[in-house]
């Protein structure tokens, strides 16, 4: 039989009309972007003197609600008379059924859990509470019998009506939860999560001196070990096999605050295949090394390395075995990336003192999901138990769980502070699976029901964007769509110049320009950094699961995916379609139809042609550093000749780079497409061609001269990119005059040009001298935010971000 047709479903964006505050909030109203919910809050603090029982002469009490069809049931305390149990009960008012609210205080020592009094409420006398109103005081109220006759003994609680503003309402037991028991109920309750403070734990190892080798018969092929926690990190074998070793390597960490692991630094000598000696090992506790806070040097020092050795069977003496050359230090000068680099929610150093201003504030309302499909089997059917949890920057937070409800409504509402309008909030939709009691689930893992991105250049300030998000996950077997996730998001601007502001810094900490990472250790950084989030939030009570970390973090992200490659450079081919215009124009320079820019654009080529001849450089083609496996990979036969494990190897590795790619591509995707310099603001595109030839031939003069004197002889980069950037520019200036149009396709292919330039020779490999001046400058003058604001002031629609799931 032919497989049978997907259904057409429909992927877009829907805008809905919630009724929520909004403006019409009073200012002191908490609910501004969610529906409002009443609950009937319950809070038993304690009781006194309640009788005992006559056969055992005690009494374990316990008290159970109950109000139409629901009923709450306290924790038991075991031979008491006066138990405390501060419990608090959230009963969804608009689902009850009951008009009377009714306390039993039971004796669990009796077969029939014998009721000891009673106490009830008729709900229309109960007060309503409106925060910021202080809590409602617990009273003490006589308890009756079956007859209604006061007896000895009372109970102390509170009643009352009030909405998700409540302070109670994320410490409280839920009716829609009333299936979950125990101690896993408070695994349905919202919560608020911190990411701890990530900092780079740098290594640089220099030398050692006066090492004592096991056998002073052979040459040490000496190298170092550092171990943080679970993670081992090594230099390569010194080439100076004596003593006194050399490496001048650095290896990185990401350590968390607060500093539970030492630092165990070891040097290593490479006996065999398998089998090193430690010639001496040094233990290093992270809170007394000294922190960079400040973009200066930090020195050098050298530490002692001991080594035990055992004389008889109990007796270890530590003997001198050594020093340790290195420079070791926590360094916060740089961002911690934890997410994809085109998905950050948070662009910040981790030192406070590189921290901007804070320009806004950020309001999510999480009001409902539709459509959610069954996960588990429960009684012979389908349910979910659907949960939200929402990341920006260093909060996470965590919703309450609706069980059993394939329509959860949550209806509530999370603030977080905006430093950059260039991010990216991430909001996920999860089953959990730790409800059932003692957390019997087979191991399983909370499966995700979709994922939405949300970018804050695409909000326009003040507004309230109420939209419905389709839930889609790409399976083994294709899309699928598992439900819609409404939202409200506000972004707030506390000071248009501060927003105004931010487009005129660096999107990272100028470290980042001036001494980059390579691409290897940053992806290397990333994944320390998602285990360490992943393994701090999963200590927290609840836990934030291995798993929703991960999902939310994207750490599988640079896996090699043909989907995402494809997709990937054919949005690259649909952003750089203005190369097509291009050549027109330089068909009309080639044939002098404005004579002017041609002169301009043929003297421009005149003065920047190379002034040296080119020849093999050694170092840019990585022939000096090559590798024993590349070489014979280089040199292998086609078709392979190998086989097993090496072939396996090399294919791994292949993937890999072709993950990492993958990604930068998508990343310069992401770039382009954004439409950089498309202002709306009358003159600002005038204003922004001058000022783009005047720094291009400042930055041409400043480069060519340092390449002059240093003797460089590799290409001219910088003048490359100002030759770039100055003939779009003018194309772009000419273009203004025949059409309006054709401007905006033009400028994000030129500040991208000049962007990929001075990204290039900001590199190691590409750069002879990394501290030369032209770097910074190309940094500082062109590593700005134009590409974002023409959003904030076209009143665009918010986007939602494709994460190619």
């Amino acid at each position: 039989m032919p497989p049978k047709k997907k259904p057409n479903e429909d992927y877009t964006l829907k805008v809905t009309s919630p009724d929520i505050g909004g403006r019409k909030a009073r200012s002191s109203d908490k609910l501004t972007l969610v529906e409002k919910r009443q609950f009937l809050y319950v809070r038993i603090v304690r009781a006194n003197g309640l009788p005992v029982n006559n056969m055992t002469g005690t009494c374990n009490p316990f008290v159970e609600l109950k109000i139409g069809n629901y009923k709450g049931v306290t924790r038991c305390f075991e031979k008491t008379s006066n138990p405390e149990w501060n419990e608090v009960y959230a009963f969804t008012r608009d689902q009850l059924q009951g008009g009377r609210l009714e306390f039993l205080v039971r004796d669990k020592e009796s077969a029939i859990n014998e009721i000891v009094g009673r106490l009830s409420f008729d709900l229309g006398h109960i007060p309503t509470r409106f925060p910021p109103d202080s809590p409602l005081a617990p009273q003490w109220y006589k308890l009756e019998d079956c007859n209604g006759v006061k007896i000895v003994g009372e109970l102390m609680l509170a009643v009352w009506i009030g909405n998700q503003a409540d302070d109670a309402f994320s410490v409280a037991w839920h009716s829609d939860a009333a299936a979950v028991s125990g101690k896993n109920v408070t695994k349905t309750r919202s919560n608020v999560y911190l990411s701890p403070v990530l900092w780079y734990l740098r290594v640089q190892v220099i030398a050692a001196h006066d090492l004592a080798p096991a056998d002073r018969n052979r040459k040490p092929e000496a190298y170092v070990k550092a171990v943080l926690g679970n993670l081992v990190l090594r230099t390569t074998v010194s080439k100076d096999m004596n003593l006194n070793p050399a490496w001048n390597e650095e290896v990185m960490f990401v350590a968390a605050e607060p500093f539970d692991d030492p630092l165990v630094l070891s040097v290593e000598d490479k006996m065999g295949a398998d089998k090193d000696v430690c010639l001496g090992r040094s233990v290093v506790p992270l809170h007394q090394l000294e922190k960079r806070l400040l973009p200066q040097p930090i020195g050098d020092q050298w530490i002692t390395l001991q080594k035990h050795v055992s004389e008889g069977e109990e007796k270890r003496e530590v003997k001198f075995a050594g020093r340790l050359h290195l420079r070791i230090f926590l360094d916060g000068v740089y961002h911690v990336f934890d997410e994809p680099t085109c998905y950050c929610s948070d662009l910040r150093a981790t030192s406070p003192k590189l921290w901007p201003e804070k320009i806004g504030v950020l309001e999510l309302g999480i009001l409902k999901a539709e459509g959610l499909p069954p996960t588990k089997s429960k009684d012979g059917r389908g349910t979910t138990d659907a949960y939200c949890v929402a990341k920006y920057g260093q909060k996470w937070v965590r919703t309450s769980t609706i069980v059993d409800n394939y329509a959860p409504k949550w209806n509530e509402q999370y603030y977080w502070d905006v430093y950059d309008p260039y991010t990216v909030v991430t909001i996920g939709v999860f089953d959990n699976y730790h409800l059932q009691e003692g957390d019997k689930n087979g191991g399983k893992r909370d499966p995700r029901l979709g994922k939405v991105r949300i970018r804050l250049s695409t909000l326009e300030t003040g507004k309230i964007y109420t939209h419905s998000y389709p839930l889609v996950v790409l399976q083994p077997n294709g899309l699928k769509k598992m439900g819609e996730l409404h939202l409200a998001v506000k972004f707030s601007c506390d000071n248009w110049i501060d927003l105004f502001h931010t487009y005129s810094r660096p999107l990272l900490p100028m470290m980042h320009y001036l001494k980059p990472l390579s691409v290897y250790q940053l992806d290397s950084l990333r994944h320390q950094a998602t285990y360490t989030l992943s393994s701090r939030l999963g200590r927290a009570d609840p836990p934030l699961s291995r798993e929703v970390v991960e999902c939310m973090l994207d750490t599988g992200v640079n896996r090699w995916s043909l989907r995402r490659g494809k997709a990937n450079c054919e949005r690259v081919m649909a952003c750089l379609s203005g190369i097509v215009f291009l050549w027109r124009l330089f068909d009309q320079i080639r044939h002098w139809k404005n004579p002017s820019i041609t002169i301009l654009v043929y003297s421009l080529f005149v003065v920047m042609r190379p002034r040296h001849p080119p020849h093999m450089d050694t170092k840019l083609s990585h022939a000096e550093t090559a590798q024993y496996d590349e070489l014979d990979e280089e040199f292998d036969t086609f078709p392979t000749s190998k086989q097993g494990e090496a072939l396996k190897t090399r294919y791994d590795r292949l993937r890999g780079i072709a993950g990492r790619l993958m990604i930068m591509i998508g990343d310069l995707a992401t770039q382009i497409g954004e439409d950089p310099c498309s202002c709306k603001l009358e003159g600002s595109t005038s204003y922004y061609n001058v000022f783009d030839i005047l720094s291009d031939c400042l930055c041409f003069g400043s480069s060519s001269s340092v390449q002059t004197k240093r003797h460089i002889n590799t290409p001219n980069m910088p003048a490359l990119a100002v030759m770039s950037s100055t003939m779009l520019t003018v194309s772009a200036m000419s273009a203004d005059k025949s059409s309006n149009t054709a401007t905006p396709s033009l400028k994000p292919l030129a500040f991208n040009v000049v962007s990929l330039s001075c990204q290039l020779t900001s590199h190691p490999v590409m750069s002879a001298d990394k501290s030369s001046s032209h770097v910074s400058f190309h940094v500082i003058l062109y590593q700005h935010r134009y590409h974002v604001i023409d959003k904030r002031i076209q009143h665009a629609k918010p986007s939602k971000v494709n994460g190619n799931d």
